[in-house]
């Protein structure tokens, strides 16, 4: 990145955030005012085959890119008059990510898996499979410990005000800032092989951040990996692998509400093919992004971030999308 790109960002950043500090509040002040919460929105509409498809594509892309899948499940449908497809719909198709991320890292997984095995039954606590695999235990238990707060205090969060089209903007243009600073203070010099047990553990503190609708999973650890001096490409491989309990545990218990309080409207069809759709392009959406990584920085996403929170707000402040 030139310096009169960095300027020009820093200028924006400025600007975005005082703009926002008075335009989000008259907003938000409007819309509870009128009562605009997820809970006025309109019912769960029937997903047919093309929506599915993109969906699922939707999904698989943005699970994985630093830009929140969350955010796009919620606003792209929305944006093109489909309606939210629901979070049963959602919870379904994230299985398809879950495979496509097991199915990548499969030969890295059982690397570290046997090779931290061997460790213990050696004793051999500094090799660097054990550190890994240390790392992405202890780095799983922040979100896990506070999705379960979650669900113990906030048993409506689905249709909190933090999942709003508004909360997801706001998160959206706080997260594009946040990485556009890991980009110009972190040093970038530690790969693959020189991960630490302590990477995991900041890691996975940046990851309980993805609780919050519009922060993302990768981006919040690719960010923390950034600042903790990661390479980008190492940063975002790890995050993808310290994800991967934490994904998989969302889905099963997602899934298990769905299957308790049925899919609504939602056909077997659809879903199937949501399922196929999000796992052929998460796959595309991994094998890139590490690839990308490994030659450009992260400014791409960060700009997209920023300009797609921008969209939003205005789009609600114009009465183009509803907060919902």
């Amino acid at each position: 990145m030139v310096g009169s790109q960095r300027r020009l960002f820093k200028l924006l950043s400025a600007a975005s955030i005082s703009a926002f500090l008075a335009f989000p509040l008259k907003v938000l002040g409007t819309n509870l005012a009128q009562g605009l919460t997820p809970e006025t929105a309109t019912p769960t509409p029937q997903v047919d085959v093309l929506q599915a498809i993109v969906l699922g594509m939707v999904q698989g892309l943005t699970e994985f890119l630093p830009i929140s899948s969350t955010a796009h499940l919620k606003v792209v449908p929305v944006a093109l008059g489909w309606g939210d497809p629901g979070v049963g719909f959602t919870a379904v198709i994230q299985l398809g990510s879950i495979a496509a991320v097991l199915w990548y890292f499969w030969g890295d997984l059982v690397q570290v898996t046997t090779g931290a095995i061997k460790a213990i039954r050696t004793s051999e606590y500094q090799s660097n499979e054990f550190r890994i695999a240390l790392g992405i235990g202890l780095g799983t238990i922040p979100i896990v410990f506070f999705g379960l707060l979650i669900k113990a205090f906030i048993p409506d969060f689905d249709n909190s005000p933090l999942r709003s089209t508004f909360a997801i903007a706001i998160a959206s243009i706080v997260m594009s800032l946040l990485l556009g600073l890991a980009e110009q203070v972190g040093n970038r010099k530690r790969n693959f092989e020189n991960l630490t047990t302590q990477d995991g553990i900041w890691m996975g503190l940046a990851q309980a951040m993805a609780l919050i609708p519009g922060v993302s999973r990768s981006g919040s650890t690719l960010t923390a990996g950034l600042f903790i001096g990661l390479e980008r490409a190492t940063a975002a491989r790890f995050s993808f692998l310290l994800g991967i309990p934490a994904i998989t545990l969302a889905g099963l218990v997602e899934l298990k509400g769905v299957l308790e309080e049925g899919l609504g409207e939602a056909g077997l069809l659809p879903l199937f093919i949501g399922v196929i759709s999000s796992a052929v392009f998460s796959y595309l959406a991994i094998a890139w992004l590490i690839r990308f990584l490994q030659t450009q920085s992260t400014w791409v996403f960060i700009w997209y971030r920023l300009v797609f929170g921008a969209v939003i707000l205005g789009a609600i402040a114009t009465g183009l999308l509803q907060n919902i």
